[in-house]
């Protein structure tokens, strides 16, 4: 039986490729609707696992996949970063007659400045997905697609402009999520959620355990909470894995210090 992946899709999105860059070709894929779609189908079992996008270099944290984090009872097992480029395509291979330029607003956010120097009063709008614009721009001949190759592959565009994304350095990490947890491989790395009551150095006091114990932290990202106004999540990525010595001495302190503390998963890289 082939394994079952669930991704946001529709199928030639970047999620697509993230699955196929982390299980190969043989995989069963299950493209869905929304990020929340992946989610509901790795917690019901009809796929054992889900790709979701967690963070894009030159737009930040993604804040769905954060915020539905918090309330799975899922892990990550595994982190996938892909190079994001960019292309504006269309059906014909040039811009003849073109009045929208369509896909998704992040896609949109991470050219913006190509946009505003080429197509300053072109109609932009936001879609779906980049899978979604590319299939519009196969369509429709009024509109220009704003998408990955793959994409404009399924849909026969042709490439007006390759790589108009601001950041040539543009990538987006994507969280394999399901039941496994992984054993520690020797480079691994662990992801948590915190959160700490708003007074004055409650960050810094949260923050210590992982000095004390010489637990390097790549990331911290503050993200607010549903409560009440004062109220952060801090999502946390550390070196190591939650079963190594040190880490687990440093989280079960940090455990201690948090209001809230939820392990994603430790996975390696």
């Amino acid at each position: 039986k082939r394994v079952a992946v669930a991704y946001l899709g529709p199928p030639g999105t970047f999620s697509e490729q993230a699955v196929y860059r982390q299980f190969g070709h043989a995989v069963e894929s299950i493209p869905c609707a929304t990020i929340d779609e992946v989610f509901r189908a790795a917690e019901a079992g009809t796929a054992e696992f889900g790709v979701v996008p967690i963070e894009n270099s030159s737009e930040g944290a993604i804040n769905r996949t954060l915020d539905l984090m918090l309330q799975t009872s899922l892990l990550i097992s595994g982190e996938i970063s892909i190079p994001v480029h960019h292309n504006l395509m269309t059906k014909s291979g040039s811009l003849d007659g073109i009045t929208r330029i369509c896909s998704h607003y992040q896609t949109l956010a991470q050219c913006q400045v190509w946009l505003n120097q080429n197509f300053p009063n072109m109609e932009r709008q936001a879609v779906a997905s980049n899978g979604e614009a590319a299939r519009l721009a196969s369509e429709d001949p009024t509109v220009a697609a704003i998408a990955g190759e793959v994409a404009g592959e399924k849909h026969g565009l042709h490439i007006v402009k390759a790589h108009i994304q601001d950041d040539p350095h543009n990538r987006t990490r994507f969280a394999v999520i399901g039941r496994l947890q992984t054993g520690s491989s020797g480079k691994d790395q662990t992801s948590l959620v915190l959160s700490v009551p708003n007074k004055a150095g409650a960050v810094y006091n949260l923050l210590t355990p992982l000095a004390k114990h010489g637990v390097s932290m790549t990331r911290f990202e503050s993200r607010p909470a549903r409560m009440g106004a004062w109220e952060y999540y801090f999502y946390v990525d550390v070196e190591g894995h939650a079963q190594d010595d040190k880490v687990a001495n440093a989280l079960a302190e940090l455990k201690q210090n948090a209001a809230f503390f939820k392990l994603l998963g430790s996975y390696p890289l």
